[in-house]
């Protein structure tokens, strides 16, 4: 990547960890995170990121995901609080905001089929 010497490229601050999704005997699942061993700075963007280098960025941590122990759970986690940056359980924020759409939808249909089935069944 290029980079001119008067403009540093400044990788944003990588949020600290919230509540964790879940605990159990072992410990939080995030303990147990690839990412948190050595590869961090792959899964938030750096400011004013060109975007040929954070499509690159974004594939690399996702194969950091692929081999990760606890990818379900930091996915999940992700999508509960949710993360508004980078790469978690192997989801971009925006591909995260496609999955919530989804389950918003399937949730109202859910919900409309219920609703229908017990007007239904008082009829």
């Amino acid at each position: 990547m290029l980079q001119l010497p008067h403009q540093p490229l400044r990788v944003a601050a990588v949020p600290t960890q919230r509540t964790p999704a879940r605990e159990d005997e072992a410990g939080p699942w995030h303990s147990e995170a690839v990412c948190r061993r050595d590869e961090a700075g792959l899964f938030f963007a750096p400011s004013k990121e060109p975007t040929a280098a954070r499509l690159s960025r974004e594939e690399s941590a996702k194969r950091v995901c692929a081999r990760c122990p606890v990818m379900i759970e930091c996915q999940e986690h992700a999508l509960v609080q949710p993360e508004p940056y980078g790469v978690w359980g192997g989801l971009t924020a925006a591909e995260r905001r496609v999955v919530l759409a989804r389950r918003r939808r399937r949730e109202m249909e859910h919900k409309a089929a219920a609703s229908a089935d017990h007007i239904a069944a008082a009829g």
